[in-house]
């Protein structure tokens, strides 16, 4: 009897240490757009694999369906924005930002148009997708030349490759896309008007649920990791094109990806995330004035 119970015992004490060695899965939902490079260049290349961990890249075409998956509990994190984390926060929805992203938005007009400058957009139809890292910077880019929000007519059409048809066929005169659907456009004949770059914003982030955060602390920092072994791959100017055409990118970025010097991770400037939260509540869209302690989780990034 004696050596039934030990034998018992080795077996669960064997069972509860191979399953505390077994990785959890982090599901993170993307878009196809410069901020989700990094991850799908760590999944294509074995990073995450390589770094005993297992990661499930959803992709989706527009902000509100990628949200909605996140609140649903189907998410653990996303490639997203600080807009899209104080909305939660407001909505009792628990999340934190555990680092920025490399993403650039650009507004931009259609070749036939006649529109020159910002100016020129007063009364005209500009798409967007509404309470986003788009509608914020083009909010930005009109206060840079004297105009604010009421003085365009807003389209609202969430998903990102919808924007850019009605763009290139003369549907709306003007859109603010994210990269590379900004360069497929300008590739094709659209005019720059203004970016995220040129006025040095950023507010793209990458968040995780505060459960994540706090059961899957393990993987995350794992996560990382692999991420910016990715950010090393992308920067030493290796094509990866195909990679991106693979996964869901058009093939047009073949003639026009452009991409940034990506960064490892580290948490986007508290004055970045100020200044979003300064427009939300300036805009009546959320109710607490959220301080940078309260969205942000300083341990995935700090050394």
């Amino acid at each position: 009897m004696k050596k039934i119970f030990f034998i018992l015992f080795l077996l669960s004490f064997f069972l509860f240490g191979c399953e505390k060695n077994i990785p959890k899965e982090l599901s993170v939902g993307i878009m196809s757009d410069v901020d989700s490079i990094p991850l799908i260049i760590a999944s294509e290349m074995g990073y995450f694999e390589n770094k005993g961990i297992v990661v499930k890249l959803d992709f989706f075409k527009s902000p509100v369906d990628r949200d909605s998956a996140l609140q649903s509990g189907n998410l653990d994190g996303v490639i997203s924005d600080v807009l899209a984390e104080a909305f939660a926060k407001e909505g009792g929805f628990d999340m934190k930002i555990t680092s920025g992203t490399d993403g650039s938005y650009k507004l931009i007009v259609n070749k036939d148009k006649n529109i020159k400058s910002i100016q020129d957009l007063k009364n005209k139809d500009v798409a967007i997708s509404k309470n986003t890292i788009i509608e914020y910077t083009t909010d930005m880019m009109l206060r840079e030349e004297g105009l604010n929000s009421e003085d365009i007519n807003k389209v609202i059409i969430p998903s990102i490759p919808t924007r850019l048809e009605m763009l290139q066929s003369g549907k709306i005169d003007a859109a603010t896309l994210p990269e590379p659907l900004a360069s497929v456009a300008i590739n094709a004949g659209s005019v720059l008007l203004n970016s995220s770059d040129a006025l040095n914003i950023n507010p793209g982030v990458l968040l995780f649920t505060s459960d994540a955060v706090k059961n899957k602390s393990k993987e995350i920092s794992e996560f990382y990791e692999a991420y910016n072994m990715a950010v090393d791959y992308i920067n030493s100017g290796k094509d990866i094109t195909d990679i991106l055409i693979k996964n869901g990118f058009p093939e047009l970025i073949k003639d026009s990806l452009i991409l940034p010097s990506y960064t490892h991770a580290v948490l986007p400037d508290e004055s970045q995330i100020t200044d979003v939260i300064k427009w939300l509540y300036g805009k009546n869209l959320i109710k607490n004035s959220y301080s940078y302690g309260d969205l942000v989780e300083k341990k995935f990034t700090e050394k």
